[in-house]
């Protein structure tokens, strides 16, 4: 559960990224009208159109960025399957849906907009008709209360789940067309056509509960204030604050905080008591928040954490909008967002209690702090810059500590930091391996210009060059290839083994330019240096690694009948480059495990399988020849990498008609990758 919020909470940082720009222009127009005479502007309509189209959409941005961060090599189908998503829930929870689904609390009449009608029910024109409905009804659904943030993630999750499960999917041959990615924005709207018919009985119970009790903590005094202010924070992902917020600021239990502050029509001294204890919050307790998280960051990331933390604590502080830092680590760290709610509850309540009140009307920003000054409803606001001072070193000091105490995984601090920072620090040193490696073999290759295209299948790297002819093969095995095969054209391929993913990942950072050359030479050197000293250490001893020759005999993997490796059409096997083993002509199509095993590695077309055995011995299950080209289709993996599987385990179920059909053979080797002298056989 931990890792899914944590995927949950970086997946976020995508949409989150552009709200501090968004949030900032419409601030800047904001206190421009407010300097004249609350009277708007060309500009500063340019401006609140600029940063509202994001802001007033963040549940959209919320449901393509989680579906394209929570997939898994997300290609854009994802992104599409979590707007699909978004449209079919939305649009079926849309007042005028609603009120053709459920058939009551709604009725329309042909008058005007704008007739009196008794029992509390209002009118608005739809598309010609007057569409009465019951405020209970409609407050659930209108726009600001459902498309939320908590709806646009849900969508995005929903998006991205339907495309890891669906997108290698293979349907019947009538339906072919619709096989693999194009079957993911079809499924994922069945999924939310359901999901859409349990919120529209869920949602109004939900969001109803809600408003009942904001109306009864009203009563509550300055507790109640605190109260608000706690479940204020921790509804924010959820989407439901809305619902609270409207007890409080408007006129739904007769308190109408916020409208009668801006009038200046309230009660001095008491209106604006369920705003002003944002302020310090959002404008000094925030920010501190964001330095603590700052400080506590790994070195090696603190460059990802500032960009992100700056930008947060300056919208929070500039503007009062707080989502970029709190969706920072609401998910990453949800215990620390708790504590945040608690320390928002708190202000509020002191703020109830102090000689204090402002309010505002956007949030609870420098920019409505400025404006509101002057407000005949603003009551020492001075005093906000105290109590802020107090709340930056609050935050600071318990965020930091928290974090340290509790390993937090704030920005900054996350487990699976990315490789190319992890190879600057203490936990690089098998990347740096793989990166000397991979220099090695992109200079026995003829260099960087002359590789034009690089993948890989299970055990070996297959480019395309530009000239062969400065491919150096004993370059490439000294660098570790346990072969080379120049199949034609254009075309190469370096055999390595299991690991070959790392190498090739390696190779497209060096390519890519991700790698300072330096770095690489380093890296190089060190692996040189690391093999001469255990060849020297052997040499002394006298030792060699695997000499005795041992049989390894297991039952066979996939059922059918044994052939010798030699007969296998495909020199790379048959030569033995790949190490000693047979084959299997296969009769069905389920792979099982021949032996207790933990999974090395599983190819991500499904197509091969290695396995490391309880004796250390390292197995290769390859499953017909060429079939990486398959891309997937017609195989099925059952298990992934670092699994225990027990022996009879299925690993895989593969559709040998298909494999067939697409012209590839089924002739399927077990190699043996670690050791040269084995002899397999299967029974």
């Amino acid at each position: 559960m931990m890792k899914f919020l944590q995927n949950l909470g970086k997946s976020i940082m995508l949409p989150v990224a552009v709200l501090p720009v968004a949030a900032i222009l419409v601030g800047i127009a904001n206190w421009i009208i407010g300097l004249n005479d609350d009277q708007p502007t060309i500009v500063t309509s340019f401006l609140l159109t600029a940063g509202l189209a994001i802001l007033d959409n963040l549940a959209l941005l919320f449901a393509v960025g989680v579906s394209i961060g929570m997939a898994r090599k997300s290609d854009g189908t994802s992104a599409l399957a979590g707007l699909v998503s978004w449209l079919v829930i939305t649009s079926l929870l849309a007042p005028t849906s609603v009120m053709s689904l459920l058939g009551s609390g709604w009725k329309t009449e042909a008058a005007e907009d704008g007739t009196a009608l008794s029992d509390g029910w209002q009118t608005a024109d739809q598309g010609g008709h007057l569409v009465i409905q019951s405020p209970d009804v409609n407050a659930a659904f209108t726009p600001g209360s459902f498309q939320n943030a908590f709806i646009g993630i849900l969508c995005g999750i929903i998006g991205a789940a339907c495309y890891n499960r669906f997108k290698d999917i293979q349907l019947p041959d009538a339906l072919a067309f619709f096989s693999g990615r194009r079957s993911v924005a079809i499924i994922t709207a069945g999924v939310s056509l359901i999901v859409a018919l349990i919120l529209l009985f869920v949602w109004p119970l939900i969001y109803t509960g809600l408003v009942n009790f904001g109306e009864a903590i009203v009563g509550a005094g300055a507790f109640g204030t605190g109260l608000y202010g706690f479940f204020n924070r921790l509804l924010i992902p959820f989407g439901l604050h809305h619902a609270l917020n409207s007890v409080f600021w408007f006129d739904v239990a007769g308190i109408n905080d916020l409208n009668n502050f801006l009038s200046g029509e309230g009660d001095y001294g008491v209106t604006g008591q369920y705003m002003t204890g944002f302020f310090p919050v959002m404008m000094f307790g925030l920010p501190g928040a964001a330095l603590a998280m700052y400080v506590t960051a790994k070195t090696t990331r603190k460059k990802i954490a500032y960009g992100i933390l700056l930008s947060g604590a300056v919208s929070s502080f500039f503007v009062g909008v707080t989502e970029p830092l709190e969706f920072a680590f609401m998910f990453l760290a949800p215990f620390l967002y708790v504590i945040h709610a608690v320390f928002m509850g708190i202000s509020m309540a002191v703020a109830s209690l102090l000689p204090v009140r402002m309010g505002f009307g956007f949030s609870g920003g420098f920019v409505d702090l400025v404006l509101n000054w002057q407000n005949p409803m603003a009551e020492n606001p001075w005093i906000i810059l105290v109590m802020g001072a107090f709340w930056f070193v609050v935050y600071f000091f318990v965020f930091r500590w928290v974090i340290l105490k509790f390993q937090l995984k704030t920005p900054g601090r996350e487990d699976d930091a990315p490789a190319d920072e992890d190879d600057d620090g203490a936990g690089g040193a098998a990347s740096k391996g793989f990166l000397g490696i991979a220099g090695k073999f992109i200079d026995g290759l003829g260099g960087k210009d002359n590789i034009t295209e690089l993948d890989n299948c299970a055990t070996r790297l297959r480019m395309e060059v530009a000239d062969t002819a400065k491919v150096d093969e004993p370059a490439l095995a000294r660098a570790g290839a346990a072969g080379t095969i120049k199949p034609g054209g254009h075309s190469v391929q370096v055999i390595y083994g299991l690991n070959v993913q790392f190498v090739k990942n390696a190779m497209d950072r060096i390519l890519a330019g991700e790698v300072d050359p330096e770095s690489v030479d380093d890296a190089v050197e060190a692996v040189d240096d690391a093999n001469a000293e255990i060849d020297s250490e052997l040499g002394a001893t006298g030792t060699t690694v695997l000499a005795q020759r041992r049989t390894i005999t297991l039952p066979r993997p996939i059922p059918g009948y044994a052939v010798n490796l030699s007969e296998v059409p495909d020199t790379t096997f048959s030569t033995g480059m790949m190490g000693p083993g047979a084959a299997i002509v296969p009769t069905s199509g389920t792979v099982t495990a021949p032996a207790d095993a933990t999974v090395v590695t599983v190819f991500p077309t499904g197509h091969a399988v290695g396995l490391r055995l309880t004796d250390g011995t390292e197995l290769l299950i390859h499953i017909g020849l060429d079939t990486v080209k398959m891309k997937g289709e017609g195989f099925q993996a059952l298990v992934k990498a670092g699994d225990t599987v027990t022996a009879g385990q299925p690993l895989v179920n593969v559709d040998l008609a298909a494999v067939e059909a697409a012209g590839h053979p089924t002739v399927s080797p077990v190699v043996v990758m670690n050791d040269k002298s084995a002899v397999l056989e299967l029974r």
